[in-house]
């Protein structure tokens, strides 16, 4: 092959589009380089490939775990040609320069996901070294080298060739530093995967364990993140912020998550829709469990990232009707999850209230036929086994701060029934305690301080999100009206002082579910006793801030 012409090394596991980039390269006059199972696609193809142990004069050893680590590969690719005493050393030592490396790198995440999970030996063969090492030294040496890390990306790289008449040094400099910025993020995210991965195998998860002490030693010791850009969204909470959609690494490939969630219908989902439904389907999420089987079917209406409106019933459309009757002012403009599939009976139910967002795991042909009449009605579908919602997940949640993160395990409320314990003179009866499991799973998902009125397995008032817990009774009762006469409230805090008790047995509650745990407590106890309300104490707080 003719030394003068321009090389380029071609070494990828994902094979998409290679032959033909390789194809477009040799036909601007490019030599090709190329290792193992590429080389082979590229000559099965018709290409003339030169093998990197031709180049290196070396062969690939260890089952080909050392291919292109040589100096004969990385002095080409870290030679700065445009510095005399690098292009000496190049010609002292007969090396001849690689101007253009494509290259992607094991698919470590797609193994790490594999269920059954992959023997560890098997997964460690999955973490590559020579590709981010090439990538990383040809990102660096940018000026000389072309890199690409994404099969999207050949086209346009070839385009900008063949407008450089098939010189690599007419590509300009904004475009290598836009194609080395991608191939930085490329192994950045690579790295984040492997220690993750490695982290949850070798120390544990967090959230893998109950024990809050022990939850606490499995915390990372480097926090590490990662996720790649879905899209850019219309704005953020207002229209003068920008905003974009990322998905992590584990949920890529998938539509079981919000993120990656099937969208039709409708404008694109903005920001606000996206932080609304993710509250939305959290609850719905916490509701879909094998707690309540008589009652199956769960509704959950959501307006500012507070639920208005929740409710479990034997039918869906009488989920339905519960949740809206709840606050059926502010569920205009709504986002509403059912944790099954909806049905045509629903939908009609729906025809005429305006839904910002539908979330189910699914939607009968009728029924979605139905709600699609009506224009700006964007569906989502979570995909989810037997299309049921699965229940939520304990996981890890990060909250960025000035500065930094702070990190939390976070969970349905697990309280144990059995140990909690009536304190008043007045016992709670078992249907009370039926409606109290429900409504402090409702109110662990209201926003602090947070107060829940239900009848059943229904909220009739919400008051959410108060500086104040007697306000937050106060707005709930005011909510509830007439249907709060018999209710069971819950309070996602002790109740620090008698008058928030005072005002919940004006507005007619007869049972409340709280945490206890105030130097007050006996107080609020008495005043319990003295207006004729029973009362449980559960010792779990709920605060969500």
């Amino acid at each position: 092959m003719d030394s003068e012409k321009p090389r380029a090394l071609l070494s990828v596991w994902d094979k998409t589009g290679i032959v033909e980039f390789a194809t477009g390269l040799s036909e601007l006059g490019f030599e090709i380089i190329s290792t193992g199972g590429t080389a082979r696609t590229l000559k099965a193809a018709g290409l003339e490939v030169k093998s990197v142990t031709d180049v290196t004069n070396h062969p690939e050893i260890f089952d080909g775990r050392v291919k292109t680590l040589h100096p004969a590969i990385h002095g080409p690719l870290l030679a700065r040609m445009q510095q005399e005493a690098d292009r000496k050393g190049m010609k002292n030592l007969g090396y001849t320069p690689i101007t253009l490396v494509a290259c992607n790198l094991y698919p470590f995440t797609m193994a790490a996901a594999q269920d059954p999970p992959l023997a560890e030996d098997s997964l460690l063969e999955m973490i590559d070294i020579g590709g981010p090492t090439m990538v990383r030294a040809s990102a660096k040496n940018h000026a000389n080298v072309i890199v690409c890390c994404n099969p999207n990306e050949y086209d346009s790289i070839l385009a900008d060739l063949g407008e450089a008449n098939g010189r690599p040094e007419g590509v300009p400099m904004e475009r290598r530093k836009a194609l080395a910025l991608q191939a930085y993020e490329h192994t950045a995210s690579y790295d984040v995967a492997i220690a993750n991965t490695l982290h949850s195998r070798w120390n544990g998860l967090p959230e893998s364990y109950v024990d809050v002490v022990e939850q606490a030693k499995r915390h990372h010791t480097t926090l590490l993140a990662s996720a790649k850009k879905m899209s850019t969204l219309r704005y953020g909470e207002n229209a003068h912020q920008s905003a974009s959609l990322y998905v992590s690494n584990e949920a890529l490939g998938s539509h079981s998550t919000l993120v990656t969630a099937h969208v039709e219908g409708g404008k694109a989902m903005s920001y606000n829709n996206y932080s609304d439904a993710d509250a939305t389907l959290r609850l719905c999420r916490s509701l879909s469990t094998n707690e309540w089987p008589e009652t199956p079917h769960a509704c959950v209406i959501v307006k500012h990232n507070n639920p208005c409106g929740v409710a479990l019933s034997d039918t869906q459309v009488q989920s339905f009707n519960d949740a809206l009757a709840s606050d059926p002012e502010s569920a205009f403009g709504s986002i509403i999850c059912f944790n099954e599939i909806v049905t045509l009976e629903t939908a009609q139910a729906m025809s005429n209230l305006f839904i910002e967002v539908l979330i189910a795991p699914g939607y009968a042909d009728d029924a979605k036929e139905f709600i699609m009449k009506k224009t700006n009605r964007r569906l989502l579908t979570i995909e989810s086994p037997q299309n049921r919602l699965a229940p939520l997940a304990r996981e890890r949640v990060l909250k960025p701060i000035e500065g930094g993160w702070i990190v939390q395990t976070e969970e349905p409320p697990i309280i144990d029934w059995a140990s909690a314990k009536t304190v008043t003179k007045k016992q709670v009866t078992q249907a009370e305690i039926d409606s109290m499991k429900f409504a402090v799973r409702v109110c662990e998902q209201v926003k602090s301080n947070a107060i829940v009125m239900v009848q059943g397995l229904a909220t009739v008032g919400i008051g959410p999100g108060q500086t104040s817990r007697v306000e937050a009774v106060r707005i709930a009762a005011r909510r509830a009206g007439e249907k709060a006469k018999d209710c069971v409230l819950a309070s996602d805090a002790f109740f620090p002082f008698a008058d928030g008790l005072e005002q919940a047995a004006m507005a007619g509650a007869s049972a409340i579910v709280q945490p206890g745990g105030s130097i007050r407590d006996q107080e609020v106890i008495d005043a319990a006793d003295t207006l004729g309300i029973s009362m449980l104490f559960t010792g779990h707080r709920l605060f969500r801030h």
